[in-house]
């Protein structure tokens, strides 16, 4: 995934960090997905690649969880052929910090989530490429916390796991 173009144009650039255009799947709906870029520039960021892999393009449900015109967006988004969820979360030139509860997840259910979101020192100018992905386990009573970069997102893929014969202990049903 490139976000700078050096060798075509000097100041020709996508201004965003690379998570914020994973993000772009989920928020922006669209029966087609597609990888526009050069195979090359994916075979670089490869641990990036699989959140395009995963992240379907017809969806069963829909849900406005936050955001201000202009500002900020965080939407999650039912898989149509499976119990996924996916969010994508994004904001302007302006870093914010958002907590998102996960009340739109399965009643008693644990999912795996697979956080891909803006790095350390992370910021569409200057650093666009910083990210981490990471793994986490949550549930409906889970109230995740976002850091978005200037000019950055979040992307998350919420994989239900199998049951284990034991409730889970919720706070917020």
């Amino acid at each position: 995934m490139k976000v700078t173009y050096p060798e075509y144009k000097k100041n020709n650039r996508v201004n965003t960090t690379v998570t914020k255009q994973l993000a772009m799947y989920v928020l922006f709906y669209s029966p087609l997905q597609m990888a526009a870029d050069l195979p090359e520039n994916y075979e670089q960021h490869t641990d990036l690649f699989q959140f395009i892999r995963d992240v379907p393009a017809d969806w069963d449900k829909t849900l406005m969880l936050n955001g201000e015109i202009g500002e900020f967006v965080t939407m999650a988004r039912k898989d149509r052929n499976s119990d996924d969820w996916y969010l994508g979360s994004m904001t302007n030139e302006k870093s914010r910090d958002l907590g998102v509860p996960l009340a739109f997840l399965s009643k008693g259910r644990t999912y795996a989530a697979e956080i891909y979101r803006d790095g350390e020192a992370a910021d569409w100018k200057q650093n666009p490429y910083a990210h981490t992905i990471e793994k986490q386990t949550v549930t409906r009573a889970t109230v995740l916390a976002l850091h978005l970069a200037p000019g950055g997102g979040e992307a998350i893929r919420f994989r239900l796991l199998p049951e284990t014969g034991k409730a889970v202990a919720e706070s917020n049903n």
